[in-house]
This record gives structure tokens, C-alpha cells and sequence, in this order.
């Protein structure tokens, strides 16, 4: 049984590049894998590993500037869910394209897990998903708002194209494990929003603490790494990657005529070129020839929570 970490914390890395090699090395040495992101505005990641290489590993990052109250969700995994251990320097630890966006200095209210169903059952409230669509495709809140963005960068512009649609509501908004809700609330609240709430620590905390009896979640949650997704209680789901869209896919959409593993299904057939099919033809020989040499080749999302 492996833990998985998933974590991020906003603060001040002045040289966020000197962090960089103490922190990649105290991973190996542990033998921990993922991802994770560093830039001046601070940290984002999900790593995994035995008990005591994450605890290793979180017990270095709490050491870090700004970084002692961290909190991080865990879940468990059988299996190792990374391939090797990516610590790479940013411009922003999530990408919004607002650089003077700030979520030390201003952000929505947070809410725990046990108050949000009171929250978004209002009738004055509006909740809006603020993940990427192939995200939201796979389970979301009831009644949640979705923006329809590819990437966490659309949201400022989804907001002011549709922004008259809240009028005179509170908005609540959540995401994976609550980075990217907590940067768009900070940026809400300095467009002048003034009730504006999200889920604190996201959905991975909400369905690690709300019995499925009480849930008004539906569907299951991706996750940036190889088990795809997760469900009540933070079990995994059934849901697997298309390697060439990295999009989630049930079991099922496997067997599509669409489908070849690597290379495309039904949600990107359409999508890619001849010469991508047969780029990433090759890239999978390669793979399959790196397993045949007991090499491991598994790739996954960088973390954008």
C-alpha cells in the first residue's frame, strides 16, 4: 500500500530555483515519485511513496519558507501511480495568466466539507466547477456551473463573458484539491466580488469526509496520475487514459473501433493527424520495448489542483 499526497501551498519562494535540488534529491533518496511544481508565488504537487518517504519528503516542505501550516490530502494506491520524480520550476504553480493575482494577500471564505452541502443547496448561491472540461465530463456537483474551459487559463475570460448571469448571487466554486479555486477567488474578490466561497480542500476532502449517503457529488473525480480517478471514500475508479488526448475514458470506450491504445479514441479521432497516429505509434513500440527491458515508462498530468 503506497501513499499519495496531493499538495500545494501559496507563499514567497524569493528563488524558488534554490529549493529545487535539495528537493529532488531528499525524493530519490526516498524513492518517492510525481510531480512537483515550484514558482515564486510557491508550491503545488502530488507525490507518491511509502509512508515514511511521504512523510520525509512533506516533513522537507514544511521547512520551506511560509510552508509550516501545510495541509495536503492523502489517498492510497496498490500500486506505484508515477513512473519517476519531475520537480520542475514555473512561472506560476497554476496557471491562471494573471500575474498580479495574489492568494496570500486576498481570497474567497473557505468552506469545510461538512458545511458545503448547506452552502450550495441555497437558493441565492451559484456553484460553479472551475476544473477543465474533460474533468467536470466525469462527475461534478449538482446543479454546478460548467465554464466548458480547457485550461484553468480561459476561466478570466469565461468570467467576464458571462459575469451578468450572477448577478446578485454568492458564488461558490471548488476544484481537485482546492489550488485552483483559491486562486480564482482571490482574483474574484479583486474584480470587486463580494460573496465569493470555495470548498476547502476540495473535492478529494470532500469525498474523504461526507458519507456517500449525505454526497451531492456525482460521478468520479480525475486525478493526475495513473489510477485516473477517484470515488467516494477516495477509492479508485474505473476510469482509464487515453495516452494520446490523456483524456479519461471508461472501460467500455476501450472496445470502440475508435480506440487504439496510444494513439487515439473516440474523443480525439477526430482531432489528430495522420502523421500524430503515427508518431504516436512509435512512441508506443518504444514503450513496449522499454517494459519488455523491465523499464517503466508511465505518464501522467502535471498537477493542476
Amino acid at each position: 500500500m503506497l501513499i499519495v499526497a496531493a499538495l500545494y501551498k501559496f507563499t514567497s519562494f524569493p528563488d524558488p530555483a534554490a529549493l529545487k535540488p535539495g528537493l529532488a534529491k531528499l525524493c530519490c533518496q526516498n524513492g518517492v515519485r510525481g510531480s512537483l511544481l515550484l514558482a515564486r508565488e510557491g508550491i503545488n504537487g502530488t507525490i507518491a511513496g511509502t509512508r515514511e518517504g511521504i512523510d520525509a519528503v512533506l516533513g522537507h516542505i514544511r521547512g520551506l519558507p511560509g510552508c509550516a501550516d501545510l495541509e495536503w490530502k492523502e489517498s492510497t494506491a496498490d500500486e506505484m501511480p508515477f513512473g519517476r520524480m519531475k520537480v520542475r520550476l514555473k512561472k506560476e504553480i497554476v496557471t491562471m495568466g494573471q500575474p498580479d493575482v495574489d492568494p496570500t494577500a486576498s481570497v474567497g471564505r473557505y468552506v469545510d466539507p461538512s458545511e458545503w452541502n448547506d452552502l450550495i443547496s441555497a437558493p441565492d448561491v451559484a456553484v460553479i466547477d472551475t476544473r477543465n472540461d474533460y474533468e467536470v465530463e466525469i462527475g461534478t456537483f449538482e446543479n454546478a456551473v460548467d465554464p466548458e474551459t480547457t485550461s484553468f487559463g480561459e476561466f478570466p475570460a469565461w468570467w467576464e463573458a458571462n459575469k451578468h448571469r450572477f448577478h446578485n448571487k454568492r458564488l461558490a466554486m471548488f476544484c481537485t484539491g482546492g489550488i485552483r479555486c483559491e486562486k480564482a477567488t482571490s482574483w474574484l474578490v479583486e474584480q470587486g466580488v463580494d460573496e465569493v466561497y470555495h470548498l476547502k480542500g476540495g473535492i478529494l476532502k470532500y469525498l474523504e469526509e461526507v458519507p456517500e449517503q449525505d454526497s451531492k457529488w456525482h460521478g468520479a473525480c480525475f486525478v493526475f496520475d495513473q489510477r485516473v480517478s477517484l470515488e467516494h471514500g477516495l477509492r479508485e475508479g474505473g476510469h482509464v487514459l487515453c495516452h494520446a488526448c490523456r483524456r479519461p475514458l471508461l472501460p467500455e470506450d476501450t472496445q470502440r473501433p475508435e480506440y487504439e491504445p496510444g494513439v487515439s479514441c473516440h474523443r480525439c479521432i477526430s482531432e489528430i493527424s495522420d502523421a500524430d497516429r503515427a508518431r504516436f505509434r512509435e512512441r508506443q513500440k518504444q514503450i513496449a520495448l522499454a517494459r519488455a527491458r523491465g523499464e517503466e515508462h508511465l505518464g501522467a498530468r502535471e498537477p493542476s489542483k
